[in-house]
């Protein structure tokens, strides 16, 4: 197994980025902004999220065009099929293929109603993630990234359910599968052990969510049903009026996160970066990582 510092000599490390699509001026300012900034690091892809039934799918497919047309990025589109029948989802495939798209993230998506309430399928739709996927495979030879609960699907019954609905994700043809955020490493290690058990081979990247604000992940985690180990209290205690010294400790939270799963032998990391730049550049400065490492290999 790689040291970590091999696998930075090397470069043996792929990024790829999360953003959302903005809801205001200022919010599109911010999302530009970021982007200019950490398109910096050449990740091998970024994805744009994609709101239930639709919600977001203008500002989303604003947000990939000008992200393949203007930043030159090779950019996935998240696609839901929550409250949306399968004609609708087609309409929706074609308009991002016809905007340069060939990477989905396929998901169920929440319920428009909100995180707690009782998924039901469209009476006309995909019933979940795998048939997206499968559908998605008939329509083009599209990259197909899904997702992937080291913790289990808050909706799951059992850490079985979870790993099978992964499996027929894979079986359908997914191509890589992209974690919730999760802070307890030996978690993701027991869950790829699983994974690994069920026979499913695609890449399944570890989702890390450098920390804005401890309090405010705390409640997303939660609704996630992601688990908020004892040591962040304590790491980031006293900090709560000290934003500097507290940026300091999100970046070396997440950098430590990533070097650790690097000594365990992976090297593909997918950063939720809430669409603000300094901290992830932060993260991935504490790894001694180059801006320009691609074009220098």
């Amino acid at each position: 197994m790689a040291t970590t510092e091999q696998n930075r000599a090397n470069g043996h490390i792929h990024l790829s980025f999360e953003f959302f699509p903005p809801k205001s001026p200022e919010m599109d300012k911010q999302l530009w902004e970021t982007v200019a900034e950490l398109s910096r690091w050449n990740p091998d892809f970024v994805s744009v999220t994609y709101g239930a039934g639709g919600t977001t799918k203008a500002p989303t497919l604003e947000a990939v065009r000008r992200m393949i047309g203007d930043a030159k990025l090779h950019t996935a589109a998240h696609l839901t099929c929550v409250d949306a029948s399968r004609e609708d989802v087609h309409k929706v495939v074609d308009e991002f293929r016809a905007a340069g798209v060939r990477h989905f993230v396929a998901l169920r998506g929440d319920p428009s109603t909100g995180i707690g309430t009782a998924y039901k399928p469209h009476p006309d739709g995909y019933a979940n993630a795998s048939e997206l996927v499968k559908g998605l495979r008939e329509i083009s030879d599209f990259e197909i990234s899904v997702s992937a609960y080291p913790e289990k699907h808050p909706e799951s019954t059992d850490e079985a359910a979870d790993i099978d609905m992964l499996k027929r994700k894979f079986d359908n043809g997914a191509t890589r599968a992209l974690t919730q955020f999760f802070f307890d490493n030996d978690v993701y290690e027991r869950y790829m052990e699983r994974v690994t058990a069920a026979g499913i081979t695609i890449p399944v990247v570890p989702g890390i969510m450098p920390i804005q604000n401890l309090t405010q992940l705390k409640r997303f985690a939660g609704r996630c049903g992601t688990s908020v180990p004892s040591f962040l209290d304590t790491r980031f205690e006293g900090l709560d009026d000290n934003p500097t010294d507290r940026a300091k400790v999100a970046a070396d939270v997440a950098a430590e996160q990533i070097e650790d799963l690097q000594r365990r032998g992976f090297s593909e990391f997918h950063l939720y970066t809430m669409n603000r730049a300094p901290l992830v550049n932060a993260v991935l400065e504490n790894l001694g990582l180059s801006r320009e490492r691609r074009s220098a290999a």
